[in-house]
């Protein structure tokens, strides 16, 4: 009798919980004899756990992992202080930068009000001493890159012309009153800066090949020629030009100043990759650039290749970030998204290509973690930079492939981010040195012949 007792109780509790407006809805879609019938033939153990259901609306939820593209906690090498810059270098990009990137990105235009916010990050010129610059480690640079690049690889770009190649060529090569007058300024962004190399003829072949001339005269130094695809010279206050002097046949570096006379800037439309980048297509005829503009310890293409070393490292962290905001919106993208009435994230070949992605992000990852310790240590070589370059630019060409492939239709649009991230990776390939001529310098290094023409 005990027994029976007990399933009564635990049945009326049971439906002492239910709705009777719903049961009543129910029962035009059920039969609730039958259901009646199904609930006698239960123990007390099957009863508890079906009103435990109940009571639950059907259990919890299920807790998904937190998604993070960092999946050897390298971040946990970084020092306290290091861990809390690159965190407020991603709270900006996220704020700042990602809800306007897709619309600028879209108009091939560059938000210039986003300038005095980054100003504030203090990070200009990071590794550089003195000056107002942090001085903090080619490490902490290269993360600061992988950040921005997560986001946007056009924003990251900018940033490294900026703090990497134009204050970087005065840092390295400029006289010390180049260094008072233009780094501070630079430093607080209050001065923008580009960097004029690449020719309209003239890429890989730079080291030799310059076409644009500088002729030393009375008035100071006369330069002609063109440059091309020149982040930043549209709206630059200052350029970095490298002339090849026509006396001694050397490459010089000169310092030209906005609306110097003779000096031209055409903006480059029509590109498909790094849109928010604003490049110009630099012309100068008979521009005269004063002595005291000609950067004083540039005498060579090698003190040209000596601050290109320094920031191709950064441009493989930006492959690297540009890799792992495509796989985190990728996974995020195949978590929400249902086929078959179940997340696509919950399918086999899916879970296949993140992997595979995961696999390649982590191998850059540790492979530019390195480069950088060996970049802060005064270790770094030509083919260091050269091989993480050829890698990581590779790598992130297969990441944002496999990205795209599992949004399916979905992955062409910008509203998913990754469209964006697909196109950018193919600048990244080709700039800071073509995957050929890197490859061409780790093979000289590896076997001793030099394939170069």
């Amino acid at each position: 009798m005990s027994g029976t007792f007990s399933k009564i109780r635990n049945a009326y509790k049971l439906f002492k919980s239910i709705d009777f407006d719903k049961l009543s809805k129910l029962s035009q879609k059920v039969d609730l004899q039958q259901v009646m019938d199904g609930f006698s033939k239960l123990d007390d153990s099957q009863l508890k756990g079906l009103m435990k259901m109940m009571n639950s609306g059907g259990g919890k939820k299920k807790e998904l992992p937190v998604i993070n593209g960092d999946f050897y906690e390298l971040h946990l090498r970084l020092s306290e202080e290091d861990r809390a810059v690159q965190l407020k270098v991603r709270e900006f990009m996220e704020r700042e930068i990602q809800p306007i990137v897709n619309n600028y990105w879209l108009h091939d235009d560059f938000p210039f009000e986003i300038i005095p916010k980054f100003a504030e990050l203090d990070l200009c010129g990071v590794t550089y001493k003195g000056y107002g610059c942090p001085g903090k480690s080619f490490l902490m640079e290269g993360i600061i890159a992988m950040e921005m690049a997560r986001v946007d690889a056009s924003i990251a770009t900018f940033f490294g012309v900026q703090s990497g190649l134009s204050m970087g060529s005065i840092y390295m090569c400029g006289s010390e009153a180049q260094k008072q007058e233009w780094l501070p300024g630079m430093q607080q962004m209050k001065i923008i800066g580009a960097f004029g190399l690449t020719e309209p003829e003239v890429g890989s072949g730079a080291a030799g090949g310059l076409t644009t001339t500088a002729k030393r005269t009375a008035d100071g130094w006369v330069l002609n020629g063109q440059k091309k695809w020149i982040g930043n010279a549209p709206f630059a206050d200052v350029t970095v030009i490298w002339a090849k002097d026509l006396d001694d046949g050397e490459v010089k570096g000169f310092l030209v100043r906005k609306d110097t006379p003779g000096f031209e800037v055409e903006k480059i439309k029509g590109k498909m990759a790094l849109r928010i980048v604003q490049n110009g297509l630099i012309t100068m005829k008979d521009c005269v650039v004063e002595e005291k503009d000609r950067l004083q310890d540039a005498n060579s293409f090698k003190d040209t290749a000596r601050v290109l070393q320094m920031t191709r490292a950064g441009v493989a962290w930006m492959a690297v970030g540009c890799a792992r905001g495509a796989y985190e919106n990728a996974l995020d993208y195949t978590r929400k998204r249902k086929q078959f009435g179940k997340p696509i994230a919950s399918f086999q070949l899916i879970q296949n290509h993140l992997v595979e992605m995961l696999s390649n992000l982590t191998a850059m990852q540790s492979l530019v973690f390195r480069l950088s310790e060996l970049q802060d240590q005064g270790m770094l070589k030509d083919e260091h930079a050269s091989l993480a370059k050829v890698f990581c630019s590779l790598r992130t060409r297969d990441i944002v492939s496999q990205a795209r492939e599992v949004m399916g239709g979905n992955g062409i649009l910008l509203d998913h981010n990754v469209a964006r991230f697909v196109a950018d990776a193919e600048a990244i390939y080709s700039y800071e040195g073509t995957k050929e001529i890197n490859s061409l310098i780790v093979g000289r290094a590896i076997t001793g012949f030099s394939a170069f023409v």
